[in-house]
């Protein structure tokens, strides 16, 4: 098929080449603008910018899709079907309808649960015990279309919001070419109106870890912010991310090491720190991290 695709992340690569393993034709590509990363504070393509031009694809970027000149761009590609995974822009109506078989999303979540911008963190923080991808038929919403395919995914007890990121692009990419496959025989089942909530865009202010809350509450906090913005701590005044964790036993006043293995009261029960990070040092598991930072058993976090 002509494919008009549409994505801006990591996540949506592996989609693209998959497409293009498929043997469909990507007639565009539109992504984020490039924008200033790294130390030098460059423009810096976004991922999938970057993939497209190593497949020698047509690369758009427009900052709007509300002026006179995307319209008349929209208009001039000639394509049988678009594919929008993680594009960052809202798709005007007349995008929506410009392909002949109207934009198909790649969600990553079990629709209606997890509208929005966040459904990765969000599951994980909230305990859900299984997630997936929805291949969805586009609307005006928010992500309110009509779903034509689903492939459930269980969530891991210690799996982090990167691990899950991974392999629900690995499972949206197989999803999208099995419902190209059959997009004549597929039947578009809409959204229940029960059961809707909403992935509000992760807030940095929320990544401080309270030890006081539960301990399953932490350990889905460190595990749902991992490895961005990432749930940090304070540890003998300085600010320590925190990446990795899992659920342990054990019991003292909130924040306490109770041990010399990074295992941390909370206000019920315990977590073991997995994987850390210290400003301007890179991430480390546990026990590498505690020989250039020592801790001893009853230091307060």
């Amino acid at each position: 098929m002509r494919i008009l695709f549409m994505g801006t992340p990591e996540f949506s690569v592996s989609v693209l080449n998959a497409l293009v393993d498929a043997g469909h034709e990507i007639v565009a590509v539109f992504s984020q603008p490039p924008r200033p990363a790294g130390r030098g504070k460059k423009d810096r393509p976004t991922p999938v910018h970057a993939r497209a031009l190593e497949l020698g694809l047509t690369v758009l970027h427009p900052k709007s899709l509300r002026t006179d000149e995307s319209k008349d761009l929209i208009a001039s590609i000639d394509a049988d079907v678009g594919v929008v995974v993680a594009y960052g822009l809202i798709l005007p109506q007349y995008v929506l309808d410009a392909p002949i078989h109207g934009c198909l999303n790649i969600h990553a979540s079990l629709l209606p649960r997890w509208r929005g911008a966040a459904p990765i963190h969000r599951a994980i923080m909230a305990g859900d015990k299984e997630t997936g991808v929805c291949i969805m038929q586009m609307d005006a919403g928010l992500d309110t279309g009509p779903v034509l395919m689903e492939r459930v995914l269980e969530i891991g007890a210690e799996e982090t919001t990167a691990q899950l990121h991974d392999s629900l692009a690995a499972l949206g990419s197989t999803a999208i070419v099995d419902t190209l496959v059959h997009l004549s025989e597929l039947t578009a089942t809409p959204q229940p109106d029960e059961g809707v909530t909403y992935a509000e865009k992760i807030d940095k202010a929320e990544s401080r870890i309270d030890w006081s809350a539960p301990a399953a509450e932490v350990d889905r906090k460190i595990r749902g912010l991992s490895p961005f913005p990432g749930a940090w701590t304070e540890i003998d005044g300085q600010r320590v991310k925190l990446l990795a964790s899992r659920l342990t036993d054990g019991s003292g006043q909130a924040g306490e090491l109770l041990d010399d293995t990074l295992t941390v009261a909370c206000g019920d029960g315990a977590v073991q720190l997995l994987r850390l990070q210290r400003a301007g040092k890179g991430a480390q598991a546990a026990h590498i991290f505690l020989r250039g930072f020592p801790l001893t058993k009853g230091q307060q976090l």
